[in-house]
Parts: structure tokens; C-alpha cells; sequence
């Protein structure tokens, strides 16, 4: 599953390691805030390795005693989130990209018992895409269908040159989905997980992260 295109942060022990551990915990999840504070954090890591790829630029600042010459970002990233899930990852990430402009969708799993998970998308506001770097941000990467018909139904704003999907869990079959579907994209991962349930949900995962950072759906 390693590939050129795939960033795993729990690949290597860090403090990424800590925040993901804290939404699984059963006992951590009953404080929604530190769960979306936590989800917020881990957007704001993703981030941060994400931006060690785009490209920069050498600019001169003048300081108080002098010039100083450092590499700037070319522009900032248009950042997209599924809502509501996605929002304290969101938010995490629009802490460093400060300047980004950003794309909402609203998209949610339909399925029925013994059937497929079907996608409904009833919601999009999104800046002009074309010719910039996409990054999407959801926290579940589970069949990977919400992700893929989102990204596709943003398309009709632009094309963009560069597309990053970020998640903080994701399932092996979610993965291949998406790769499969958007070939050129880079996945950014907190973890990976074993697979999916029978339910599409990710084993051993969390949960479900909006009803956990939000309140049960009714």
C-alpha cells in the first residue's frame, strides 16, 4: 500500500501518533471538544507535511535592522471540506493556510441493509479551481465514494493542476478507491486501518467522527 503517492503520519512515531490515539480512545471520546480539538491538530500536521510539496518562491523582507531573504509560498491552496465531519480538520489547516480561499460540500452515505453505500450531494460552494492546488479535507476515509463524487462534482469550477486529499483514518479498500478514481492524487493520512466492516465502516477506526464532534444525528 507504501507508494509515492500515499503519506502515512503514524508511519514513523510522533506526536501524530498521541492525537490519533486520543480520538480512538473510548474513554477520550466522551470530551467532544478535545476530540475536535484533536481532529484540528492533526489538520493542522497535515498541513504542514502537505506544504513541503507546493511551490516557492525567493522573496526579500526587510526587518528592522536589515533584509532578509527566505522562500515564500507561490499562492496558497484552495481548501475544500465535506461537511460536517470535515469542519475541525478544516480548520486546522485554514489555521496555516491563512490566506487560502475555500470550497464546502455537503455529501452523506445513503445506504440501505445488504446494499451499496450510495452518495447524496446536496450542497457545494466552491472559489474558482481551475489551474490551482486542490487539498480536500475529510477525517474518514472509509469506501472513499463521498470523497471521489465530491471531488468530481467540484470539477465543474475548474480543473485543478494539483489534487491532495487529506484523512486522518482510512481503510486499504478506500485507498485503492480513490488512486483508482483520481490517479494523480496525493493521500495524506493520519493511519491506515485493517479494512472495512460489512457495514462500510473502518475497522478498528473511531467511530463515527461527526456524531462524535458534533452530536448524534437524528
Amino acid at each position: 500500500m507504501e507508494k509515492s503517492n500515499l503519506h502515512i503520519l503514524t508511519s514513523q512515531p510522533s506526536l501524530a501518533n498521541h492525537f490519533v490515539a486520543e480520538l480512538r480512545d473510548i474513554r477520550v471520546q466522551q470530551d467532544s471538544l478535545r476530540f475536535r480539538r484533536n481532529l484540528e491538530r492533526l489538520g493542522e500536521l497535515l498541513a504542514y507535511e502537505i506544504s513541503k510539496t507546493l511551490p516557492y518562491t525567493s522573496t526579500s523582507i526587510t526587518t528592522p535592522l536589515g533584509e532578509r531573504e527566505t522562500e515564500l509560498l507561490v499562492e496558497q491552496p484552495v481548501l475544500a471540506t465535506i461537511l460536517r465531519a470535515g469542519l475541525p480538520m478544516y480548520h486546522g489547516m485554514i489555521n496555516y493556510f491563512d490566506k487560502a480561499f475555500s470550497a464546502f460540500v455537503g455529501a452523506y452515505r445513503a445506504e440501505e441493509a445488504g446494499k451499496d453505500v450510495e452518495v447524496n450531494m446536496e450542497y457545494m460552494a466552491s472559489s474558482n479551481l481551475n489551474n490551482r492546488v486542490l487539498i480536500l479535507a475529510d477525517p474518514m476515509l472509509a469506501t472513499g465514494k463521498s470523497l471521489v463524487k465530491s471531488y468530481k462534482g467540484m470539477l465543474r469550477h475548474g480543473q485543478p493542476r494539483q489534487v491532495h486529499i487529506a484523512a486522518v483514518i482510512a481503510s486499504p479498500e478506500g485507498v485503492a478507491y480513490v488512486q483508482q478514481e483520481i490517479p494523480d492524487v496525493q493521500l495524506w493520512l493520519g493511519d491506515l486501518d485493517e479494512r472495512l466492516n460489512e457495514h462500510f465502516y473502518i475497522v478498528p477506526g473511531l467511530g463515527d467522527a461527526g456524531d462524535l464532534a458534533f452530536g448524534p444525528k437524528i
